[in-house]
């Protein structure tokens, strides 16, 4: 038979189990993480990404849940560093198109024809302007953790291939809620159409608009080609870095360990998508050619001529930006 004392044992290694219980219950600790692209993209996988990095590393204490498809700003994926400034969104993995309208100097990324390969972009995110950049980030109220890649973006139509700045004049192109993206193709001589993705397929498919740019995983894995964009033309006009970043308010309520630990996940996860993005590109390029689209490659005298074709826009553009953003950028690129 159990004595007296043995139930007071029990009792009181029950209770303890119980408080222990609790104590683990109320360290562990969910984060929002807010992307524009589902885990179908490697955008949303890089998300994905640093959520298995952060419950592992954290021993599931700090968790992280990933709200695809801009679900926290209801779709409106320029609202995303705004909410997450104000404490909305705890932390994202966002792209520097989204976040320009609150931080100008992100602009440098959209200046068209201004960076032309992954070595360039490379020199400039780990370089003196990619500093100032993550600087600018922070004294909008958001903390810049690591960068990822949503690739340079390429333009596609359902007229003819275009191999000059001629051929882009007159078509109805989609373009993203951007001044900046308005003024490179109007510089074109096209009639630039901004609207939401969710009504860009449709727009697409009814002939609303005759094109659309966007980077090489979106056109394939969106099947793009399925809706009249039998023409691609890759002209690398600009490039999207995504922004793994925090908001100050749930930053400064972790500790220096988990501060670290949060920053070290994010660049892990970071350089793991960019490598992936990357590494796929060929074989999404192979797949979309499979699929009968007509693929353009610009030779160096027809990239120069869009490059002198849309100067207006740098002149225009490179004041707001700020020169001293763009002067490091030329720097950290060799021009």
């Amino acid at each position: 038979m159990t004595s007296k004392k043995q139930f007071t044992r029990i009792a009181v290694g029950l209770a303890g189990a119980v408080l222990l219980s609790s104590a683990v219950a109320a360290q562990a600790r969910e984060l929002s993480v807010s992307t524009v692209l589902s885990d179908a993209f490697p955008w949303g996988q890089a998300a994905e990404k640093w959520a298995e990095l952060v419950e592992e590393r954290s021993g599931g204490e700090l968790t992280l849940r990933v709200y695809p498809n801009a679900q926290l700003v209801s779709g409106d994926q320029t609202r995303e560093f705004s909410a997450m400034r104000s404490g909305i969104i705890d932390l994202a993995v966002g792209s520097t198109i989204n976040w320009s309208p609150q931080v100008p100097e992100l602009n440098l990324f959209s200046l068209p024809f201004f960076l032309s390969d992954v070595a360039q972009v490379d020199a400039v995110t780990s370089g003196e302007a990619g500093e100032l950049l993550f600087q600018a980030i922070e004294d909008k109220g958001v903390i810049p953790l690591a960068w990822g890649e949503n690739g340079f973006r390429q333009l596609s139509n359902s007229s003819a291939a275009i191999e000059a700045p001629d051929d882009v004049a007159g078509l109805k192109i989609r373009v993203v809620g951007s001044p900046l993206f308005q003024d490179t193709f109007t510089a074109l001589g096209a009639n630039p159409t901004q609207m939401s993705w969710a009504d860009a397929k449709p727009a697409l498919t009814t002939g609303a608009v005759d094109g659309q740019e966007n980077p090489l995983s979106v056109f394939d894995v969106a099947r793009i080609d399925q809706v009249g964009q039998e023409h691609l033309t890759l002209w690398n006009y600009m490039n999207d870095p995504l922004v793994f970043a925090a908001n100050p308010q749930v930053w400064g309520s972790l500790s220096a360990d988990d501060q670290q630990m949060l920053r070290d996940t994010a660049i892990e996860a970071g350089a793991w998508e960019i490598a992936k993005t990357r590494e796929e590109e060929s074989a999404r390029l192979d797949a979309i050619r499979e699929r009968g689209v007509t693929v353009t490659e610009l030779s160096e005298d027809q990239y120069q001529a869009f490059v002198e074709a849309t100067l207006s826009v740098h002149e225009e553009w490179v004041p707001k930006i700020g020169e001293p953003v763009v002067e490091a950028a030329r720097r950290d690129i060799g021009k």
